[in-house]
Parts: C-alpha cells; sequence; structure tokens
C-alpha cells in the first residue's frame, strides 16, 4: 500500500470531474461496463435518487457475475431499509458498516475518527478519487444546498496502487486486472492516505512539500480549514516570499459552525499577503489545490482537525501541466465569478469570535498530540449485506413472525 509520495507513477491519464453531473455519468458508466470487479468506499451513501442509481448499477452487475464490494461509513450513512440491503445480499453484493455506533433517538453519535475516502476501482484499470458522495445533495438540480465539488477519474499505472489498498480494507485478495496497468497518459500522480497508524501526515506533508517548493502560485480550495500551525506557517512563507497565494474557502457552508474557526485566522493571513476569497453561491465541499503550474491534488481530505488528526482519508497528487491547468481554470471561475473577497477593512465590520492568539496559537500547534486524547477504541466493520445474507434474513423473518403469533 503506497501512502507517502516516494511512490510517483508516471504514464496515467487523469480525469477532473466537477459537481455530480460530472461525477456521476462517469462513475456508472465503468460500473456498467466491469467485467470482474467493483470495489466502492464511500462516507455517505444515501436512499435517495443517485443512492438507488447506484444500488440498481451494483445489482445488475452482481447479477452477471461482477464481485462487488462496498464499504460504507457507519455515521456518514447512518442506515438503509431492509429492502435496499436484501437486494444488494441476494444479488451477492457485500456490503459493510465502518463502525457503526449507537443512534440513540436517532441521534448520531461516535463522530470521531470516521472512514471519509471516496474511492471506487472498476476491473483494476479504471479508479476514481475525491470528495463526492453518493447523494443527491451533489447535483445542481435539487437546489440552492447543492454542494460544489470535484473528484477524478485515473487510468494508468497508480491505479494498481489504489487497487491493492481498497482490496486490502475489503478484507479480499484483489481480483486480477483485466488489462495490464500500461502507460494511458503521460501525467505522474501518487495515491497518498491518512490513518491512524503508519500514514498519519502524508496528506498534510504533501500539501507542505508543494508549498515549500511553490515559487509561482498556490491556489487552495478546501471546505473545512483549520489547519496546524506548520501547515500554516508554510502557506503564510510562501506569500511573504512573493507566491501568489490564493484560498477559496466557505461563505455558505452546510455546517453554519463551519466558518468560524476559519475566520479566527483570516486576519494573520491576510496580513501575510494571503488573498481569501468565500465562496457564496452554494455550500462548498471541495478539497483541491493548484500549486505553480504542474502539481494538484483531489481527494477527500479536508484541512481541519478530523481530517488532518483523526479521519481515515485519501487524496490523488498530480503532476502533470494539462491537469493543473483545467483545475486552475475551474477555480478561476469561482474566483471571479461566485466568490467574495475578504479584506482587511470588511474584517473590521464583521463581528469578531474573539480568541486570545497564544491560546490560538498553542492549539494549532498541539492539536495532533491533543486529539489523540479523543475517544479512542477499535473500529469495526459490519456485514450489512453478502451473499446468502438474504436467505438468512427472510429465515429470520419467519421466525419472528412465528414467535408474535
Amino acid at each position: 500500500m503506497s501512502g507517502g509520495l516516494s511512490c510517483w507513477q508516471p504514464g496515467n491519464a487523469v480525469r477532473l470531474l466537477e459537481n455530480g453531473e460530472g461525477y456521476y455519468a462517469r462513475a456508472f458508466a465503468a460500473i456498467e461496463a466491469a467485467r470482474s470487479e467493483i470495489l466502492l468506499e464511500t462516507f455517505i451513501l444515501f436512499e435517495d435518487e443517485v443512492g438507488q442509481a447506484l444500488h440498481a448499477r451494483l445489482v445488475d452487475a452482481a447479477r452477471r457475475g461482477v464481485r462487488v464490494s462496498v464499504l460504507v461509513d457507519g455515521y456518514g450513512s447512518p442506515g438503509f431499509s431492509a429492502a435496499f440491503v436484501a437486494a444488494l445480499a441476494e444479488a451477492g453484493v457485500v456490503l459493510r458498516s465502518y463502525d457503526p455506533g449507537p443512534q440513540p433517538l436517532g441521534i448520531r453519535l461516535n463522530v470521531f475518527r470516521r472512514m471519509h475516502r471516496k474511492l471506487l476501482v472498476v476491473d483494476g484499470t479504471v479508479a476514481f478519487v475525491g470528495g463526492i458522495n453518493y447523494s443527491a445533495d451533489h447535483l445542481l438540480h435539487t437546489g440552492p444546498d447543492s454542494k460544489q465539488d470535484y473528484a477524478v477519474e485515473v487510468r494508468g499505472p497508480v491505479v494498481a496502487e489504489i487497487h491493492r489498498f481498497v482490496a486490502a480494507q475489503a478484507g479480499e485478495a484483489p481480483a486480477p486486472a483485466t488489462t495490464p496497468a500500461a502507460p494511458a497518459g503521460e501525467a505522474g500522480a501518487a495515491f497518498v492516505v491518512r490513518d491512524n497508524d503508519r500514514h498519519r501526515t502524508d496528506i498534510e506533508q504533501a500539501y507542505r512539500a508543494a508549498f515549500r517548493a511553490a515559487r509561482k502560485r498556490i491556489l487552495l480550495a478546501n471546505a473545512y480549514f483549520f489547519p496546524g500551525y506548520g501547515f500554516l506557517h508554510d502557506l503564510a512563507a510562501a506569500a511573504r516570499r512573493g507566491v501568489d497565494v490564493r484560498l477559496i474557502l466557505q461563505g455558505q457552508p452546510d455546517t453554519p459552525a463551519a466558518p468560524l474557526a476559519a475566520r479566527t485566522l483570516y486576519r494573520q493571513l491576510l496580513r501575510d499577503g494571503v488573498r481569501i476569497h468565500e465562496y457564496c453561491t452554494r455550500p462548498f465541499h471541495g478539497k483541491v489545490a493548484v500549486v505553480d503550474d504542474d502539481w494538484a491534488t483531489v481527494g477527500s481530505s479536508n484541512l481541519d482537525p478530523l481530517s488532518l488528526s483523526l479521519n481515515l482519508e485519501a487524496n490523488l497528487v498530480v503532476r502533470d501541466r494539462d491537469f493543473a491547468g483545467t483545475l486552475a481554470a475551474s477555480l478561476q471561475r469561482l474566483w471571479e465569478h461566485h466568490c467574495e473577497a475578504v479584506t482587511l477593512a470588511d474584517l473590521a465590520r464583521r463581528p469578531r469570535w474573539r480568541v486570545p492568539q497564544p491560546l490560538l496559537y498553542h492549539v494549532l500547534r498541539h492539536f495532533p498530540r491533543w486529539a489523540g486524547l479523543l475517544p479512542a477504541h477499535t473500529p469495526w466493520v459490519e456485514t450489512l449485506a453478502a451473499p446468502g445474507r438474504a436467505k438468512e434474513d427472510a429465515t429470520a423473518r419467519r421466525w419472528l413472525a412465528a414467535l408474535r403469533r
């Protein structure tokens, strides 16, 4: 399993996918074309129009003999109807839930150390990495609360790294790829994960190394922004040496508390020369960045304590001028047409969340160590559906019905 940037893989083709409209069409087409294996991980899977469309395609694939394994997060995807699960089990889909917790009165607990990755690998030859869940709120037609977000489709040698990783999480040996992992394009790529074992800071270090090497620009867009001191230090140092550093952060959040922490950082960042715009058209859910002309990343990792210190995350880092240019152009459109600039004069007129700077400094500097004191336990995976499970569940329901009579 690759976790660090020592494993750059040349020869990849990487396609940027924007919002649900861009992502679901490509992911569903890959699932429909699957011949041997579908491995899927997602934080959120809801039984809405998107979840039902995915469900139908997974069932169809399993019925034609494709091995299908799905891992959802037990907090992000809190529950499914009996019919939804039974249809998967009957078709032969294996559905697992990562660390499900109790939900007294429908309240989801066990919020820490979540499986926040969004990964899909089909036949070992094409993979999808990003921040887009399987839920209708990623589609524009659902209204003003639909999310702005990104994912990538990748083919080429790096898919083997992603394939091995996702198969290992599913507890299975990967099926052989239908074709060799031959070069598919010109992009270099590295698959980078964050876990609570050997790869605790890999994604953060990938960002920081790019910031330290930046000579021209840093364009960073992230939904939840409250990184540690070292991350902020490298970002500000780049701005002070003349790099054009721009941040696109949430202005219309899906969680009202989301911008509060980020805004405590605005004054110092602006004084260091960082430019900040808030995206105000819809909730922003992306986790992307471009550095100079040829470095970019897309993935599931926010830049806040949950993602950087607790959750299980996955990003793809890409070295390719064309891909970096495509992502930069998309972010530039947001910057020019859908964002509002934040200035020191604006901040003077806003109500202030007064946090003493020494306290803020110590929180940022020491949070990774303090995070280890938060509720910890050994995560477990519950199998919700598997071959033969539908028959077992049907038998159990008959016994229960007989007992009630």
